[in-house]
């Protein structure tokens, strides 16, 4: 059973965008049963970088969008989404240090990435983007 499964609270409304998230749950889904199983840190390395690429495509999207429409709130939207991409750094540094516990650490992380920013910070941008047709 995953951890998390993608329903409404999640949703956007912005199909392109959704679908990225989405892609977040399935990493933090597939961490979660990695290490429910004891294998965390075999899965760790491919989280990691899914978690790299998803950096570059997701938040080009949404800052896309941002600039596109001009998205008042942008710049602290994109200051978060710098937080994000220097903390997967980080811990891709510290799995190449072969640090203890970072799956926990990266799971906790991404947990409340998923709490705070989808729920809060996209939640608030959503309304603004659909109002000028991004669907």
């Amino acid at each position: 059973m995953a951890l998390i499964e993608w329903n409404g609270n999640l949703s956007l409304g912005i199909g392109s965008i959704d679908k990225q998230h989405q892609k977040l749950v399935e990493l933090i889904n597939e961490l979660n049963a990695a290490m429910l199983e004891g294998k965390g840190k075999d899965a760790l390395s491919r989280i990691i970088n899914g978690l790299t690429d998803y950096t570059k495509t997701h938040f080009a999207t949404e800052e896309k969008y941002f600039q596109q429409f001009g998205y008042p709130e942008a710049a602290g939207h994109k200051a978060q989404h710098d937080h994000f991409t220097s903390k997967v750094l980080e811990f891709k540094g510290e799995f190449e240090q072969a640090r203890l516990g970072l799956s926990v650490k990266v799971m906790q992380f991404l947990s409340g990435w998923l709490q705070d920013h989808i729920k809060g910070s996209d939640k608030k941008y959503a309304p603004f983007l659909i109002e000028r047709g991004v669907k």
